[in-house]
């Protein structure tokens, strides 16, 4: 199915240092480097990004070669879907070297967002739901989420502790990930309580429950199966999926992700293992309604249960399925395009005991699995990775 053999990742934040095409390069740069390979060797390139709006550069496909002239006539496309954009240019190499017209892929997810403000880049994201009916919606994305919180509370109370719980965790794990956007501890009584630095975003959703505006980019390697043997350390995919459903809100339930919930069950069907099977998950926290309705949708808990994986611990680092070690979207930041390719990182890492003081050291880990969301539930893309070690 495919193999990454080496990765490359800058520190998400605000880069006002570096251009689109500069953390490209870079990222490309430590890729090849870490992979060991020659870059001559790469036959297909996949460049993930959003933009919409955030460069006025667009045709990124063609930008790594710019830095790395040996790349200059290799077949190379960009590919856009939402936020899952960085895990469709994953799928989209993998489907070259299944249909083997490939055999070593350079994949990139990159987004500049930072140099539109706060507004612009909320309307620029409001791309990825349905405009025409939810294009004046209060708050931009922001208040697209706080309809589904509204709703959601509506339905089974409301879970504001919970959301800060789940803040307050993937902060604690972003705290030592030094790629993230924000090193910091916030602890739950920040997140929690409304404040003049926690002001309310989109009500009832404070700014610690969004994730953050991020420039930021990602690359991987990804081999077939007789390359990846030449490869000094190789993490496979065991299964991928992607499920969509409706885009428009109004034709679905807005407290069910269901797309990422048959995406759930087929993925883990394909991998033939269970979902306890797995050692961890990197899943989508753009908001942390988000999180909470995706421990349903993978199986933790019946609908509107999902705090209760909170109270038990099952989703805590030293719990029996750690969710987002690496901090998720929440801590990292969001550079749309790069979001899903930095997921498989964090996977390729873990799964190598080579994540640092953000190692999961509470069982021996042997897969991973990366769930990345489109809009509000559009698309949903989720990858499994196993670990070849003994």
């Amino acid at each position: 199915m495919g193999n990454i053999i080496g990765w490359g990742h800058n520190k998400f934040g605000r880069n006002d240092t570096q251009s689109t095409e500069d953390m490209i390069a870079e990222v490309v740069s430590e890729a090849i480097s870490h992979a060991q390979v020659d870059p001559k060797d790469i036959d297909n390139i996949v460049v993930g990004t959003f933009n919409n709006g955030f460069q006025k550069q667009d045709f990124h496909g063609a930008l790594p070669a710019i830095n790395c002239e040996v790349l200059k006539h290799v077949p190379s496309l960009r590919v856009e879907n939402a936020c899952a954009t960085g895990s469709a240019a994953i799928h989209t190499a993998l489907n070259s070297i299944e249909a083997k017209r490939s055999k070593l892929n350079l994949v990139v997810g990159v987004e500049k967002m930072t140099d539109r403000s706060t507004k612009e880049a909320g309307d620029i994201l409001l791309g990825a739901s349905y405009r025409k009916e939810e294009d004046k919606i209060d708050g931009g994305f922001a208040g697209v989420f706080a309809q589904i919180t509204d709703t959601y509370f509506q339905r089974y109370g409301d879970q504001t502790k919970y959301l800060s719980k789940i803040a307050a965790k993937n902060h604690k794990n972003g705290a030592v990930n030094p790629y993230a956007h924000m090193q910091v501890d916030l602890g739950f009584d920040f997140c929690n309580k409304m404040s003049e630095k926690n002001p309310l975003v989109a009500p009832p959703l404070k700014r610690s429950d969004c994730s953050m505006i991020s420039d930021g980019a990602a690359a991987l390697i990804i081999a077939d199966d007789e390359l990846a043997l030449e490869a000094e350390k190789a993490i496979s995919f065991k299964a991928r999926v992607q499920m969509n459903d409706l885009m428009p809100m109004s034709k679905r339930d807005k407290t069910e992700f269901r797309g990422a919930s048959l995406s759930w069950k087929k993925a883990l069907s394909d991998a033939q293992v269970n979902l306890m099977d797995l050692s961890f998950v990197e899943t989508h926290d753009c908001f942390t309604i988000a999180e909470l309705i995706e421990y349903e949708a993978m199986g933790l808990s019946q609908r509107g249960e999902g705090y209760k994986v909170l109270e038990e611990g099952t989703v805590y680092k030293d719990g029996k399925l750690p969710i987002n070690p690496s901090g998720g979207l929440k801590a990292k930041g969001h550079p749309v395009g790069a979001t899903g390719v930095a997921q498989l990182v964090e996977l390729w890492t873990q799964l190598s005991n080579k994540s640092g003081s953000r190692q999961l050291t509470n069982q021996h880990l042997n897969l991973g699995l990366a769930h990345n969301v489109g809009g509000t539930g559009g698309t949903c893309v989720i990858s499994i990775l196993e670990s070849n070690q003994a």
